[in-house]
């Protein structure tokens, strides 16, 4: 099964975006992960509606957009619109009121919809919206901040949603404190793809090129 690697472009260079996006290209990336936080649902503020247009008009690959913000229904039109097939957009159920309608939203714009599941949220309560999303993107740290600590029950929940994965139809993706260990660990379980940042990709001195053949070695 091939894995997916995609970038969390919080993590780049913003004083130069543009290479930070050619080059991550260049070398292989498969998508790029675009966090969009507001302050509120999540104690900090990130990447905005604009470095999400910039880099959806810089690169051919698809965009992953996270979003971490209040009642994403609200504005939820605002990212739609700039976003093409093959794009995806996840959301947080507890942000929103009738999750379902926003992921109805996604899926009507032709996106691929998903949601985020913080550590402490359970399985059971979003047992529903399993079976209309095509991704499950599970948090290992508390949103929010990157170089965060793994917290090891995640991996337990990892390996209940991949039993049941193949049923309701989705795949189940990594972020947060993603190392060699849990790529080398749950991508043989079935682990789809991995949110890639500051502890194996960014700020490490070396071209992106060569961190991502060390990776796939993997």
């Amino acid at each position: 099964m091939y894995t997916e690697l995609t970038a969390s472009m919080m993590c780049a260079n913003f004083g130069n975006l543009e290479k930070e996006v050619r080059e991550l290209d260049a070398a292989g990336i498969d998508s790029f992960h675009i966090d969009i936080m507001d302050g509120r649902y999540v104690p900090n503020f990130a990447m905005s509606l604009n470095d999400m247009r910039y880099i959806r008009s810089a690169t051919d690959k698809p965009l992953d957009v996270h979003l971490m913000i209040e009642h994403p229904n609200t504005h939820i039109n605002l990212f739609l619109n700039s976003l093409k097939e093959g794009d995806t957009v996840y959301i947080h159920p507890e942000a929103e009121y009738h999750p379902s309608t926003t992921l109805q939203k996604i899926i009507n714009a032709g996106l691929i919809p998903g949601i985020a599941i913080n550590p402490g949220t359970s399985i059971e309560t979003v047992m529903e919206m399993l079976q209309i999303v095509d991704k499950v993107l599970v948090m290992s740290v508390n949103p929010g901040n990157a170089g965060q600590m793994y917290l090891p029950y995640v991996g337990k929940k990892i390996e209940r949603l991949l039993k049941i994965r193949e049923e309701m139809n989705f795949e189940v993706y990594w972020d947060g404190a993603c190392g060699a260990d849990k790529i080398s660990t749950f991508a043989p379980m079935g682990v789809k793809g991995f949110v890639l940042g500051t502890t194996l990709l960014f700020g490490k001195g070396r071209p992106y090129a060569d961190i991502l053949k060390e990776i796939r070695r993997l």
